[in-house]
C-alpha cells in the first residue's frame, strides 16, 4: 500500500483548486440538477457539498489503511489486498477515462471510482456470503457523487468499475474449498471489532437522501 502518495495528491489537488476554485464552480454548475430527495445539513449549499467532497476524496487513503489494518490482523489480507490495490491505483493511474481531469474535479472521480469498487465488491460477497468484504457503507454517498459528477460520465465511470470487478471476482472464488473457512474468519468476532476501531468509516457527510421529498 502507497496511501501516503495518495495522500499527496489530495493536497496538491487542494492547492491547484484553492487557486483556481474549480470546485466550487463544478458545484455551482450541478445544483440545480440535483435530485430533489438529497438532504442537505443547512442552507449553505455551496459549503455543505464543498465539504462532503472534501471528505469523500479524504475518506478513500483512510478506508484503504484501516482495510490493511484490518486484513493483516484478521489473517484476510488475501482476499482484500486485491480490492485495494485497485482502489489506489484509481488514484495512482487514474484510467484513461479521467485523461484531461485534475485538481479536485478529477480526485473526485477518481474517489468515487474508488467507493464504487468497494460497493460492488461488497454486493458480491453479500450475494455469496451474507455479508459485505469491506463493511463501508457509502451508498448514499455514491449516489450524491454521481449526481456531482453528473451523466452521463458518472455512468462510464460506473462501466469502469464493473470491468474492474469482473476482471478480480468471478464465481469460483466463492464456490472453492475455502469459501467456508473464509467466510468464518469473515464473521469472526475479532475482525468484526476491528472494523469498529475505525470511526472514519461511517463518517456523516452532511448529506442525506430524505425518499419522501423524491417526487415522482
Amino acid at each position: 500500500m502507497s496511501t501516503a502518495a495518495v495522500r499527496e495528491l489530495i493536497q496538491q489537488a487542494y492547492a491547484v483548486d484553492a487557486r483556481n476554485g474549480h470546485l466550487a464552480r463544478l458545484i455551482q454548475a450541478q445544483i440545480d440538477s440535483l435530485h430533489p430527495s438529497i438532504a442537505l445539513a443547512s442552507d449553505d449549499t455551496i459549503g455543505v457539498l464543498t465539504r462532503f467532497v472534501h471528505a469523500y476524496i479524504e475518506q478513500v487513503p483512510e478506508f484503504l489503511d484501516a482495510a490493511a489494518s484490518v486484513a493483516r490482523n484478521a489473517g484476510i489480507e488475501e482476499r482484500i489486498q486485491p480490492v485495494l490495490g485497485v482502489a489506489e491505483q484509481f488514484f495512482l493511474t487514474p484510467p484513461s477515462v479521467l485523461q484531461g481531469h485534475d485538481g479536485l474535479d478529477a480526485l473526485l472521480d477518481e474517489a468515487y471510482l474508488a467507493h464504487r469498487l468497494v460497493e460492488e465488491v461488497n454486493d458480491r460477497y453479500i450475494a455469496h456470503f451474507g455479508q459485505p468484504l469491506i463493511p463501508l457503507d457509502t451508498t448514499v454517498a455514491n449516489l450524491v457523487a454521481h449526481q456531482l459528477i453528473g451523466e452521463p460520465f458518472a455512468n462510464q465511470l460506473d462501466e469502469a468499475v464493473h470491468h474492474a470487478v469482473e476482471s478480480m471476482l468471478d464465481d469460483s472464488i466463492f464456490s472453492s474449498a475455502s469459501a467456508q473457512a473464509y467466510r468464518a474468519r469473515l464473521s469472526d468476532p475479532q475482525t468484526v471489532t476491528a472494523w469498529k476501531q475505525w470511526p472514519c468509516l461511517s463518517r456523516r457527510f452532511g448529506v442525506e437522501l430524505n425518499l419522501e421529498r423524491g417526487g415522482d
